[in-house]
């Protein structure tokens, strides 16, 4: 092919922190950049090609595939992603998504580009939420102890909806199988600031197999913690769930 395929922002590898909350920071400038664009470095292997490649991308407005590494060895694929400004000399790289406009970023997006950026946001918050979550949690449900994670969602404590309480952070998220998550989501089972489960008295009352049993057996059990205190869920949104469910 004559042009650039696509591009790649690597994930830090395990180490001596843990990758989650280098990638967390990482997302966090990426999602509240006031100008709706994300610069990054790009490592180069080989500085001829992206000298290259990148100015052409940009110059002739091509649309490549971005490959954002939301944990070790696993990315999210962002189509129609654009070129918008190369620095050869740091070898920074400016980036939007939807269209490729060069307009003044006073001026306000159109609507199909604030339409892809939400697109993006969207699913960089709930891919990335659910792997930082999950790996917390050392891959299993924080109250089956299940370790399918193919099996688990990222529940959040306080909904995204809440702009003030709910943050894509570890603290309000529990990792949670498809029929807990549901459970906890619906009020049928809660948790309180102690980290106590409690399970609603219509669901105790009810009498249908060996999963309703299943369920009902978690009642004044304790949650499964993380392994790092500082990923706990977070007391104060347990509290305010316990309170308004």
């Amino acid at each position: 092919m004559r042009f650039l395929l696509s591009i790649k922002a690597v994930v830090p590898t395990k180490g001596g922190k843990i990758w989650y909350d280098d990638q967390w920071m990482y997302i966090i400038r990426s999602m509240t950049v006031a100008t709706l664009l994300n610069t990054h470095s790009w490592a180069t292997t080989c500085q001829a090609a992206d000298n290259r490649w990148l100015p052409e991308a940009m110059e002739h407005e091509i649309p490549v595939i971005y490959f954002l590494g939301v944990e070790p060895a696993r990315y999210l694929a962002i189509t129609h992603t654009y070129i918008t400004g190369w620095n050869p000399s740091t070898l920074k790289a400016s980036i939007s998504f939807g269209l490729p406009h060069r307009d003044s970023l006073l001026m306000p997006l159109p609507p199909e580009r604030r339409y892809a950026l939400w697109e993006v946001k969207q699913r960089l918050h709930q891919d990335s939420f659910r792997s930082a979550v999950i790996a917390a949690y050392n891959g299993r449900c924080a109250l089956s102890g299940l370790r399918e994670r193919r099996l688990l969602d990222a529940a959040h404590i306080i909904s995204d909806k809440d702009e003030f309480m709910g943050q894509p952070i570890v603290p309000n998220g529990l990792p949670l199988s498809k029929i807990h998550h549901a459970a906890f989501d619906a009020n049928l089972i809660g948790i309180d600031p102690d980290f106590r489960v409690h399970v609603s008295e219509s669901l105790l009352a009810q009498r249908d197999g060996p999963m309703l049993d299943a369920l009902k057996q978690l009642h004044g059990g304790a949650l499964h913690l993380p392994i790092r205190d500082g990923d706990q869920p977070d007391r104060d949104r347990l509290a305010w769930h316990w309170l308004f469910s």
